[in-house]
């Protein structure tokens, strides 16, 4: 997503989200070439930054090597209660 912004400039963001690789295709580059072409057009859309949240520890070594930065910022999740 591009998330238009009031802050730097008004320069949008990108925020990712729910990367998903089908058992099968995993460990073959997919994800890696999805994420670094989200990030080109993230770029090429002037974003000044790019988020990912993900639910799976397990994968921050993986987006590590993508270039995120575990450290940089802070996620706080709170879900809709139960209708």
């Amino acid at each position: 997503n591009i998330i238009e912004n009031l802050s730097r400039g008004c320069l949008p963001y990108g925020m990712i989200e729910n990367v998903v690789t089908h058992e099968q295709y995993r460990r073959q580059g997919f994800a890696k070439a999805i994420v670094q072409h989200t990030l080109s057009f993230a770029w090429a859309e002037n974003c000044y930054k790019v988020m990912l949240m993900t639910g799976q520890k397990e994968l921050v070594p993986f987006y590590e090597s993508c270039g995120f930065d575990a450290f940089e910022k802070s996620a706080l999740v709170i879900r809709a209660p139960a209708l």
